[in-house]
Parts: structure tokens; sequence; C-alpha cells
């Protein structure tokens, strides 16, 4: 256990930093339930395919070409669907929301665990900065497509992270999102993520009149590939800071796995939550208006991609 997870202990919710994506879900049975993984090959979306399944639940999950996401089903002997879903390729979405429809289940969760994080250098999918377009316009697309095939209470689980802290001063740069006006890894990836956040919570409210939910979180830092971009000397550095301080995979994936599972978060919707209990967000995060906006923004980007 890291030095963290020992000083941190637990929250409120009975789990805390140290806590595990099977711990979370300890006692919980998820036969007959039915969850959508994105990013389910490797790090916290293998995990989480690996624990939702040894809890009884039937994964279809989701990865950039179905290969992978065979091999992702196969590495943890899951039961479930593997479904090719390119966040970056709107052909592969709609593809997969005709997949999901056709397979006739009604999804007790839509995970949204797929994502990049700081691209060294500028790139675009449709003139849109790439980790705005794969970590929030994807992900935009397939749930607002797929949120009708929601069990009566079921839940809708967006990975965001602490680093929506990073996003630019006035939030989500509407007037640059192709990033050329300016572009910084960081700064765009922390964009993405609060995009990720925004989107939760105005999900929660046009859910507010129905029993289902949406949330998002910080899944905590964790070693994984989704830090394959970053430079030598901060990947070295988080390999030398690791054992300290850095979480599990395990752990990583246990807030997820809660907001998607736990029933005691089941009438929960439109919180930020992380090590499985409500979390502060900046105050972008919670600037309702805001998430309006870029709610209609992303409307017309998928209209235009479509």
């Amino acid at each position: 256990m890291s030095l963290i997870a020992l000083l941190k202990g637990s929250g409120p919710s009975g789990f805390g930093y140290g806590s595990t994506a099977e711990e979370a879900t300890h006692g919980i049975d998820l036969s007959g339930k039915t969850f959508l993984l994105t990013g389910c090959n490797a790090g916290l979306g293998l995990e989480t395919l690996r624990v939702l399944s040894l809890r009884g639940g039937y994964v279809i999950a989701t990865a950039r070409t179905e290969r992978k996401a065979k091999a992702a089903i196969t590495a943890v002997a899951a039961d479930g669907l593997p479904l090719p879903c390119d966040l970056a390729e709107p052909d592969t979405i709609r593809a997969c929301v005709a997949s999901v429809k056709q397979l006739g289940r009604p999804l007790d969760a839509i995970i949204c665990n797929a994502g990049i994080m700081a691209l060294p250098k500028l790139q675009q999918r449709f003139g849109y900065e790439l980790q705005f377009f794969v970590n929030h316009i994807g992900h935009f697309m397939l749930v607002t497509e797929l949120v009708d095939l929601l069990a009566e209470a079921g839940r809708v689980v967006v990975v965001s992270s602490d680093a929506h802290n990073r996003a630019p001063q006035e939030g989500i740069q509407l007037d640059n999102l192709s990033g050329e006006r300016g572009y910084s890894p960081w700064a765009a990836y922390g964009q993405s993520k609060l995009a990720n956040l925004l989107f939760a919570r105005q999900l929660a409210k046009r859910l507010a009149s129905s029993h289902r939910t949406a949330n998002a979180l910080h899944p905590g830092v964790i070693r994984t590939k989704l830090g394959r971009h970053m430079n030598s000397i901060a990947r070295a550095a988080m390999v030398a800071v690791e054992p300290l301080f850095l979480k599990t995979v395990q752990q990583g994936a246990a807030t997820q796995c809660f907001l998607a599972a736990h029933p005691d978060v089941a009438a929960v919707s439109g919180q930020y939550y992380a090590d499985c209990n409500p979390a502060p967000t900046s105050s972008r995060g919670a600037d309702d208006e805001l998430a309006e906006r870029l709610w209609q923004v992303s409307e017309r980007i998928v209209q235009q991609v479509s």
C-alpha cells in the first residue's frame, strides 16, 4: 500500500484511496446486468472489465479494434461481447451503437473510460484538437446515441480527472477547439477532462426526471499506457515515485467500478467522485452555464462529423 493510502484511510463510503476495485464491489452480484465499457484493453479498462465480469456482469467491451477487445476478454476470461469503437472515428462509433442496439440488452451502466493524454504536439481530427475530440466528443456521441437504451436505473460513469483543474482559465476554449490559436499538451488534456466532467453534470440534469444517473470521477494518478506520450524525464519521475505515491491499476479502477455497480450510489447523480467518495471540483467544474454551452457545441460538432 502506498504512503498516501496509509495517510488518507477511508471516507464516508467505507472505501478510500487504497481501496481496490475488487474491494469496492465485494459482495455485489451483477448477474443479469449489462455494462458497456470503452477502452477495455489496457490499464483501468482491463481491470474494470475483469472485476465487473468477476461479479457476474456481462460486459460489452470496446476498444479501438475488435482484435484488441477480443484479446482483453480472453485475457481476463470475461463474459461479454467485444466490439470495435474508435472514439476518433464517428463511423466506428455509429457501428458500435448499431451492434449494441441489435444485441437488445438494456444497459445497466455505460462506463466512459477510454482516453488519450498530453499529446506532445497538436493533432487534430475533423479540425478539432484530438484530445478534446477523443476524450469528449467521441464519448458524447456514443452516450447520447445509447442513452435511450439505459435500463430504468441505468448509470453513466465518466472518467474525468483532477487534471480538469489544469484547463485554461476560461474552462473550455470554445473559440479555440482546434488548438490552432495556442496549444499546450497539459492544458488541452485538462480541457478535455473538464469537458468530461461538465458532460456528466449536464447529462445528470437531463436525466433528472428519471431514475437514471450520470457521474464523473477522478481515478487517481496511475502509471498506465495513458502516459505513453509523456517525455522521458516525466516517465522516469513517475517510475521513481510509484511505490510511495501512485495508485495501482487495481486501486485506480475502484471508483469507476464503485459508481457503476454499488447500490449505495444508485440514486446519486451529477456528482464528482474520487477514492470512492464525493470530491470537490474546480469552479469551472460546477459551471452549469458552461456545461450547457458545451452541450450545444458538442451537438453541433456531432452533426458536422456525421
